[in-house]
């Protein structure tokens, strides 16, 4: 392919449904219909070690204000929500103690991917997008923590699964990167044959 057809094939882009792995830890950003015990109750966010795990997809989209459209590379800096794709729960924090560590609770919370303004996360990364190679930091806009993972483990029924939740510092415990997913190529014109992901 020529080098037009390569432009933008290592940005990630609204729309797209991709896993994020935390790179300190090695695990997967997860959710499931699983309530929390404690808390908010709302749908529990944890970190797996399986790859092949379907409740690990995200779909990345715009804020409310509708600000991504389908293909466009999302900028560092840009707020999106974070959809799970098997509940429809956005990624979301707010002020409740994680049950693990003490941290900021990370749920996912929501109806067929609505929420509240709580579900807004800033992509933090270094350059103009986000490309899928790097590794990058979530800082939740409404409370300003970086989602994080620190290496507390669940028991049962969820029995080594890692707690997800937000810390106030940027450090080696908050960064992710794109792993397996489905990028839709960033395109002027619309894209055809692919409207149904």
């Amino acid at each position: 392919a020529g080098g037009g057809a390569q432009r933008g094939a290592g940005l990630v882009t609204c729309g797209s449904v991709l896993k994020l792995l935390n790179t300190h830890h090695r695990v997967r950003l997860h959710s499931h219909d699983i309530k929390y015990g404690s808390g908010s109750g709302q749908q529990s966010v944890t970190g797996v070690e399986a790859s092949d795990d379907a409740n690990s997809y995200w779909r990345i989209r715009g804020g409310l204000d509708g600000g991504c459209p389908r293909g466009t590379p999302v900028r560092c800096g840009q707020a999106v929500r974070l959809t799970h794709v098997l509940t429809g729960k956005n990624l979301h924090t707010h002020h409740f103690p994680s049950p693990l560590s003490n941290n900021q609770e990370v749920s996912a919370f929501g109806e067929d991917g609505e929420g509240d303004d709580l579900d807004l996360w800033t992509v933090r990364c270094s350059g103009q997008h986000w490309e899928r190679e790097a590794a990058v930091r979530f800082q939740h806009v409404g409370t300003s923590v970086f989602l994080s993972i620190t290496g507390e483990q669940y028991g049962s029924p969820i029995r080594g699964q890692h707690e997800v939740h937000g810390m106030s510092g940027a450090n080696s415990h908050n960064t992710w990167k794109a792993m397996e997913g489905i990028f839709i190529r960033p395109s002027a014109e619309p894209s055809t044959g692919h409207d149904e992901l």
